[in-house]
């Protein structure tokens, strides 16, 4: 019971790191402030912002779930789980911890939104939030990669959780963008204000999270190399 919490907390705070962190931060506030520009309740500039979230989470979701659900139907995937894969734990986090770290840099390129999808979206009104979160969710950056893939992925695996690791996850995906939903809603100088305050959280949460991978990796990778021995 105490591991499956710590394993809620983990995606959760996964999430949430993944949704403040620079590329997704951005995309989250231009995409909200995008679906909301003829939007004059506040009240519908906060749901535009609730269905956004909804989108993302849901995304999320899915991709996380058929992600969870091929792994654990691998040929053998009893002893994978057990064995091997209990193995490259160690090893994951800490690559993840020093990509967090910036010791090393990668690119990536995820869908973006089509001229189409952007018009179908104008002719949606505020409910073409709810598919342009799904699809902004699927547009990953390399900071969004590394956390869900070598993180969210191999944490949900090792836990047998397909299905409600990743929706914690694409809950805390959504926490900070119903927040800043609320900031657009009351106006454009509330929203600079907590942009900046975010930005420096951002950097010491992203900093911290990364030793805290290494710390564990290396003694994730140490136990399983003694337990071999």
């Amino acid at each position: 019971m105490e591991s499956g919490s710590i394993a809620v907390v983990s995606a959760l705070w996964l999430g949430i790191l993944t949704s403040i962190s620079p590329c997704p931060l951005a995309a989250n506030i231009a995409a909200v402030s995008y679906v909301g520009r003829h939007v004059e309740s506040p009240r519908r500039v906060l749901l535009a912002g609730v269905l956004y979230t909804a989108g993302r989470a849901l995304a999320y979701l899915v991709l996380g779930a058929a992600a969870v659900w091929s792994l654990m139907s691998v040929v053998s995937a009893s002893n994978f789980l057990q064995g091997s894969f209990s193995r490259l734990i160690g090893p994951m986090l800490i690559l993840v911890g020093l990509f967090l770290l910036g010791l090393f840099r990668f690119s990536i390129r995820g869908p973006g939104v089509s001229d189409a999808m952007r018009e179908r979206i104008d002719r949606a009104g505020i409910w073409g939030a709810l598919p342009l979160g799904a699809v902004l969710a699927l547009a990953f950056c390399p900071v969004s990669a590394a956390l869900f893939f070598g993180s969210l992925i191999p944490l949900a695996t090792q836990n047998s959780s397909p299905i409600l690791l990743p929706a914690v996850y694409g809950i805390g995906t959504g926490l900070p963008v119903v927040v800043f939903a609320v900031l657009i809603a009351l106006g454009v100088g509330w929203l600079s204000s907590a942009l900046d305050r975010v930005q420096v959280f951002e950097r010491w949460a992203r900093l911290t999270t990364g030793l805290v991978f290494v710390g564990v990796g290396i003694f994730e990778t140490l136990r399983s190399t003694v337990y071999l021995i």
